[in-house]
């Protein structure tokens, strides 16, 4: 209505503050993500201007990938928090924990053997969403030199904490070795968390008996860490354990 009174010339000029205005909200929303970190203000104006990208908003309570999606975007959490539920391979158990933004859902997942997500996730709250597809991925990976290595060292350091773990020996005490199976089956060791899991499960996992599980977690939920419920283990802090 505004620009329909407005002179010709007033209404390109209104039109043009107003795109530049879009472009410099964009700039400032994809420079709180590690991808576009480090690049220049005119090489990530280019990026604003040249790439293709999806903006979406989210009411909570909905389903923005499951496990076992094909990955065919990258999706960036500009606002909001998700809930991201990861299964175990023989979905015996879950993980549920919640993420907050800035948040990228899964990268690593874009290419290499299996370009499928492994874990579902929901939003918590209203969210707001960058979504850019894998042409548009691969077209700033051959123009921006910055963004290729920047999702390198996403990757590099994804592959270099799964060989980290492996090679780190076995925890001696039961407790430590709780703790790494928790901090281990997470996105991101930090925050609140949910383990739907059977106390003679996670003894199995721990290759030792169902009551010396108990009897460590009991201790865990006296010093306040967790909080046991049947079938289910919630750590309102999982750093704490780490202390």
């Amino acid at each position: 209505m505004v620009l329909a009174l407005v002179g010709g010339q007033d209404s390109e000029r209104l039109t043009l503050n107003t795109q530049r205005s879009t472009l410099m909200e964009i700039h400032n929303r994809l420079l709180q993500f590690s991808l576009f970190q480090g690049m220049s203000h005119s090489e990530l104006m280019e990026v604003v201007a040249h790439t293709k990208m999806e903006f979406t908003k989210h009411a909570g309570g909905q389903t923005l990938v499951r496990e076992g999606d094909a990955c065919t975007h990258i999706h960036l959490l500009v606002n909001g928090t998700l809930e991201a539920e990861t299964m175990a391979g023989d979905h015996g158990y879950s993980v549920v924990e919640q993420l907050s933004a800035p948040y990228i859902l899964q990268p690593e997942r874009i290419f290499g053997i299996r370009q499928r997500y492994t874990t579902t996730f929901r939003t918590l709250t209203p969210c707001h969403l960058i979504s850019i597809d894998k042409q548009e991925v691969a077209l700033l990976l051959e123009t921006q030199i910055v963004f290729r290595i920047n999702l390198l060292n996403l990757i590099a350091a994804s592959c270099q904490k799964n060989a980290q773990r492996i090679w780190q020996g076995t925890a001696s005490d039961l407790r430590t070795r709780i703790v790494r199976f928790f901090v281990e089956h997470t996105l991101y060791p930090a925050g609140a968390k949910t383990y739907h899991i059977l106390m003679t499960r996670l003894a199995a996992e721990m290759n030792c008996s169902r009551l010396d599980v108990s009897r460590q977690l009991n201790r865990m939920q006296q010093e306040q860490l967790l909080i046991l419920h049947r079938g289910r283990i919630e750590i309102p802090m999982l750093e704490k354990l780490l202390m």
